[in-house]
């Protein structure tokens, strides 16, 4: 086994190369190929992507866990089940977006294209700016405790947000998200501040010509929403992956984008089986908190990448029983 550094892999050409080959291709294909015309997915389909895009992330792990070791192969899943588990309750406020705006079924998977498209940059931005801001606020070494510790000031408001949005998460109402105005949200606003739009969908298109005028249909509305639900649920789960490989942007961002682009097909699944993942919010309430006091203790006691996949990994299956057991009247 090759144990290389990170800072050397972030400069490996080959398994760059790789990466971004499998990415742009699988896009290609998905896009261009799969589903070049818009249609209803089934569950079927939408299993079959599930499994293709997991397999990838979980054979890119073995890639890492070949080259650098144990230690950057638990960090890669430990963040990838994290995203992958927080990204869970996004798709169900998405499931009411599209509700919301009576979007016909086969044009679904199109704008959650364009909506993941949307949140590889987005999340890009997010974790390399996020990397280089906890690099330059780490405190001079300080004696806490009778113990010499480097406290960073990112990664501690980080600690006790996570904190604060896990107990949030726990108590939050289940009828919280149902009752939104969505066609309120900044992104719909954006879009009717720029655009006119018009009343009814026309295909697929993002925009139309009605009476001579061109506008915008309610479609790009509908990316824009989820575009910007996307923004408020990385405020949770970009600071939560940072608690597992703050130093090494390769491991935050590949592990982010395997985990995002598997979330298309994860909803196809998700709106028929609902009732899988009702006890889901108290286990992500659990992990935030547990990412966020690892964060806050880390300058005193580190909690090792294994420990902490064993955490999330059992937390999750523990929460998917008890959804199963237990199941919220009206879920299922």
């Amino acid at each position: 086994m090759q144990n290389l550094p990170a800072d050397h892999l972030i400069n490996h050409p080959g398994i760059l190369t790789g990466f971004t080959i499998v990415i742009i291709v699988m896009l290609l294909l998905d896009l261009g190929v799969f589903n070049k015309n818009s249609h209803v997915v089934s569950n079927k389909e939408a299993a079959i992507w599930s499994v293709v895009w997991i397999s990838l992330a979980m054979g890119f792990s073995g890639v890492i866990y070949y080259l650098m070791g144990i230690e950057q192969f638990t960090q890669f899943q430990s963040a990838y089940w994290i995203e992958k588990a927080l990204s869970v309750d996004n798709l169900f406020v998405f499931i009411l977006v599209f509700g919301f705006f009576n979007v016909p079924k086969h044009l679904h998977h199109k704008v959650l294209f364009w909506g993941i498209i949307g949140a590889l940059v987005f999340r890009a931005i997010f974790i390399f700016t996020g990397v280089e801001l906890i690099n330059m606020t780490y405190l001079p070494e300080m004696e806490v405790f009778g113990q010499l510790v480097r406290i960073n000031a990112i990664l501690s408001v980080f600690g006790f947000f996570l904190v604060y949005a896990g107990i949030k998460s726990w108590f939050a109402k289940e009828d919280d998200d149902e009752e939104k105005d969505f066609s309120k949200s900044p992104g719909a606003r954006i879009v009717h501040k720029f655009f006119k739009v018009s009343d009814n969908y026309d295909g697929d298109k993002f925009f139309t010509v009605k009476n001579g005028v061109k506008m915008a249909t309610p479609l790009l509305v509908v990316v824009a929403v989820i575009e910007f639900t996307d923004l408020i649920f990385a405020v949770d789960s970009i600071p939560a992956i940072f608690a597992i490989a703050p130093d090494d942007p390769f491991i935050l961002y590949t592990s982010n984008i395997f985990a995002i682009l598997g979330l298309r097909a994860l909803y196809f699944l998700l709106a028929n089986f609902m009732y899988m993942f009702s006890r889901l919010k108290y286990g992500l309430a659990i992990i935030l908190s547990f990412i966020g006091v690892k964060m806050l203790i880390s300058p005193f006691f580190h909690i090792s990448s294994p420990i902490s996949l064993m955490v999330v990994g059992g937390v999750l299956i523990l929460s998917v029983i008890a959804s199963l057991a237990f199941p919220v009247k009206g879920k299922n």
